[in-house]
């Protein structure tokens, strides 16, 4: 049984793995998470809403409970949850208990912060990165509140068993104050808010973890874990005529979304794809991408770039890791889904969409003329340090593939060029990359085609790893992975794709 604990033996089977706090040795044991097919659950309770949280996020079968994924890079990431029903009048209040700090060996010890937990409220339509947008407010446990990323101290930090209450008062004249409690001590007013800014808008229960499982009391328990200041209700004992329920999600696969991004780097896929999101905030949409499990990478409300010491390439590296797996899990939920990578490889267009069969599946294909790609390659590189390789654009202008409605495709749209116009563009990076050649600084070691070579570029260096052609890239001093992103024929030319599409 010890054995099972090794994070190398979790990962032999991803399908079937469970997260850490089902293998503790202290005795304590959650329920299971709840089923990817959603059971029926009266709605008229306050519980974690299962649509409203992140795909990383395990709700248990009771949905009062629930812990994130932590294995490999997973344990970088901040993951969020919010509660079924919100509230916007009265005195309200909830529990949050840190149930346990979920062992992450596998972190580097320089990793700030590796075990943390942010409660507090927000609206509907925030994000689940509790704290870090308007009309989000969180207390977190390094003695920290924060609204919008910007963070001031606050009351005193808290940890594994440790309870806090969280207060809002919607009866305090033109404002609304909100307030917490460590273990039954009051710890002040954190936040005070015109009530015309929130616009008779509801505030939700909101926690947002790194590495720790947590439970809720929204007023289910028979006791609360500590006293509640006098005046103030349990959300679940307000009449559901005084709560506010959150959007409901789709009731089937066939009212569901999976818009599917085709372009070459720096395009504007993640551009598109963020503002499509913010144009239909009733979709919720999820957005699977690098640039986006990065975001949720965050130090302090700082994107990770900016405090992290180890190397690049492996975060890159494991972030790509992780979206797979979310793509996975993504394929089971009824949820609406933006996937922002590349995809321009036929073969991977079809390999991705096959899993959401039943769901409404579009393209969307960014094809910006040549002059403007390369403008905006140059501007990404200024302002992010992206660089892609030469070699890298090269390959997948080689195996460009347009989709086309069809067997896996309902629909296909076109942002920019129009598909005329597109299909004479994509021929000339057809030719362009298969005339290329590979790159000249590939060098072979007649063992079946491994390169091993370095050459620099751009202030850093760029190397094979000898698996098949797969590259990691540096740049800017910070490094970026392209796991598996590209990967030649068995001659090793590079003109042929395998249509394993890389994380850009």
């Amino acid at each position: 049984l010890p054995e099972i604990r090794r994070p190398e033996i979790w990962c032999i089977r991803p399908s079937t793995v469970l997260s850490p706090p089902c293998f503790r040795s202290r005795g304590r044991s959650p329920q299971p998470p709840a089923e990817d097919e959603e059971e029926d659950f009266d709605d008229t309770l306050v519980a974690i809403d299962t649509y409203n949280c992140d795909l990383h996020f395990k709700v248990a079968r009771d949905r009062y409970s629930g812990y994130p994924l932590t294995i490999e890079g997973f344990a970088y990431l901040w993951s969020g949850a919010r509660a079924t029903y919100g509230a916007h009048q009265g005195r309200v209040c909830y529990e949050m208990k840190v149930n346990e700090e979920i062992s992450v060996k596998h972190l580097p010890s320089t990793e700030p912060d590796p075990h943390v937990v942010r409660v507090g409220w927000s609206l509907d339509s925030c994000s689940t990165q509790l704290g870090e947008e308007p009309f989000s407010y969180g207390y977190g446990g390094t003695g920290k509140k924060s609204t919008n990323c910007k963070f001031e101290n606050y009351g005193e930090t808290f940890a594994e068993n440790d309870v806090i209450a969280c207060l809002v008062d919607f009866e305090c004249g033109e404002e609304v104050e909100m307030s917490f409690m460590k273990n039954g001590k009051w710890l002040g007013v954190a936040y005070r808010v015109r009530k015309e800014l929130l616009g008779g808008r509801a505030l939700f229960p909101h926690v947002l973890v790194k590495n720790c499982a947590i439970e809720f009391n929204f007023g289910q328990r028979e006791d609360t874990y500590f006293s509640v200041p006098p005046g103030f209700t349990f959300i679940q004992h307000l009449p559901v005529a005084e709560r506010v329920r959150g959007t409901l999600g789709p009731k089937s696969k066939a009212e569901c979304e999976i818009l599917m991004m085709v372009g070459l780097p720096a395009a504007g896929k993640t551009t598109w794809a963020v503002k499509h999101a913010a144009a239909n905030p009733s979709k919720k949409y999820n957005i699977l991408g690098t640039n986006a499990i990065m975001d949720k990478m965050r130090v302090m409300g700082l994107r990770r770039q900016r405090n992290y010491a180890g190397r690049w390439d492996v975060l890159i590296q494991q972030a790509t890791q992780c979206l797979n797996r979310l793509i996975q899990i993504a394929a089971r939920k009824k949820r609406n889904y933006i996937l922002d990578q590349t995809n321009v490889y036929g073969s991977a267009q079809r390999r991705k969409m096959r899993p959401f069969e039943g769901f409404q599946r579009k393209a969307i294909v960014i094809c910006p003329t040549d002059q403007d790609l390369r403008d905006r390659t140059i501007k990404r590189t200024d302002e992010e340090g992206k660089d892609v390789p030469d070699h890298a654009v090269l390959e997948m202008k080689a195996n460009f593939t347009l989709p086309e409605a069809g067997e896996f495709l309902d629909t296909v749209l076109y942002v920019e060029l129009q598909r005329e116009e597109a299909e004479v563009l994509v021929r000339q990076y057809n030719e362009e990359g298969r005339n290329a050649g590979p790159p000249p600084e590939k060098r072979f070691d007649g063992g079946g085609g491994r390169p091993h070579a370095f050459r620099s570029r751009g202030g850093g260096f760029q190397r094979f790893d000898g698996r098949g052609g797969n590259m990691v890239t540096t740049t800017r001093g910070s490094f970026q992975n392209r796991g598996g992103g590209f990967r030649g024929s068995s001659g090793g030319n590079g003109s042929t794709g395998t249509g394993r599409d890389p994380p850009f």
